[in-house]
């Protein structure tokens, strides 16, 4: 899920690279119809987190089945987020010098938060390991689930009802 969150991160930065981010920057109705596709792809996760939780955890990514397919669900978590895309349109350019190649620095700057974020989400799953036997009980499993459901139709809920 991590790494897919960063291939989000990715793929923001080649939209904004590309001018996809300044279109949602000045369309109303393309952030509009990306914020609610954002808004039911997580209503979405957290009712099936809420009203079905697991009793244990996939043991690979790539094990196959439903729900297994981590770093997909989490690259759609970020992409479907337009305020990552105005982030980047909006905080991106203060940092690209005047003159200089705009898709070679988006990249670059872009790169540098991936990085970050993977520095910061490997931090966490080493600092979870040691958990971990406690973290695949059935009952903290359920228990997870459905306050990460919960979480989730609360971020669904207030990215529906933002204003830019």
């Amino acid at each position: 899920a991590a790494l897919g969150i960063n291939a989000g991160c990715l793929l923001w930065g080649a939209a904004v690279a590309f001018g996809l981010g300044a279109l949602l920057a000045v369309s109303e109705l393309a952030y509009t119809l990306l914020k609610y596709c954002g808004a039911a792809y997580l209503c979405w996760l957290g009712l099936n987190l809420l009203l079905r939780p697991r009793n244990a955890i996939a043991p690979t990514a790539g094990a196959g089945g439903s729900g297994s397919n981590w770093f997909l669900k989490g690259m759609l978590g970020n992409v479907l987020n337009p305020k990552v895309g105005i982030f980047y349109v909006s905080f991106l350019p203060q940092f690209i010098p005047q003159g200089q190649p705009l898709i070679a620095w988006t990249f670059g700057l872009v790169a540098i938060h991936v990085a970050l974020g993977l520095v910061w989400s490997l931090t966490l799953i080493g600092a979870t390991r040691t958990l971990g036997e406690t973290l695949r009980k059935a009952a903290v499993i359920r228990w997870l689930d459905r306050v990460t459901g919960v979480v989730f139709l609360l971020f669904a809920a207030k990215l529906a009802l933002s204003r830019r």
